[in-house]
């Protein structure tokens, strides 16, 4: 059975480099992925705490981008090219939107750090995640697009209710 989220991990990632683009070249790239992964392996170790968690999805499988395409218009890219099917089936509609969230707030990015501190995937130690919880001038303006607020509302709005639940952060706090 599939413990791992690499899969899950790898693919959100993917989708989300792929609809909010680096600004710059190759650097500019490098730093924009490692946000984007930093933020979904946050989300994923979230969204799925435990072992069981994660094999439970690898038996169900994630859902697929169908949703985030069409919301983000890259539903035509995704027709255009067959090979894309593979590995957009791996793409997580909740850990994309939760990512976006974070992306979007690094103090909320930073509390839900703080809540992962003793969860399985862990090991009692919280990861270093500064790109995305404190980014500094450079990563900022690699990741421009995906971490522009008013671009990524429409993903993060999703599912960012059930994220703050998870952060024990209720509807009275986000005003």
């Amino acid at each position: 059975m599939l413990a791992d989220l690499s899969p899950v991990i790898a693919a959100t990632t993917q989708w989300l480099t792929g609809a909010y683009p680096a600004s710059g070249g190759a650097l500019a790239g490098a730093l924009c992925e490692a946000q984007a992964r930093q933020a979904v392996t946050v989300a994923a170790w979230l969204r799925y705490p435990t072992a069981t968690d994660a094999a439970l999805l690898g038996l169900a499988g994630p859902g697929g981008s169908a949703r985030l395409d069409r919301i983000s218009g890259a539903a035509a890219d995704a027709e255009r090219d067959p090979d894309d099917v593979a590995w957009r089936s791996w793409v997580d509609e909740v850990v994309a939107s939760w990512a976006a969230c974070l992306l979007a707030d690094p103090a909320l990015a930073a509390g839900a750090l703080g809540g992962l501190a003793g969860s399985e995937h862990t090991g009692g130690t919280p990861p270093d995640f500064r790109r995305l919880t404190a980014p500094d001038h450079h990563d900022r303006q690699a990741a421009a697009l995906l971490r522009h607020p008013d671009l990524l509302a429409p993903v993060a709005a999703l599912h960012r209710g059930p994220l703050l639940d998870r952060l024990g952060r209720g509807q009275a706090l986000i005003a």
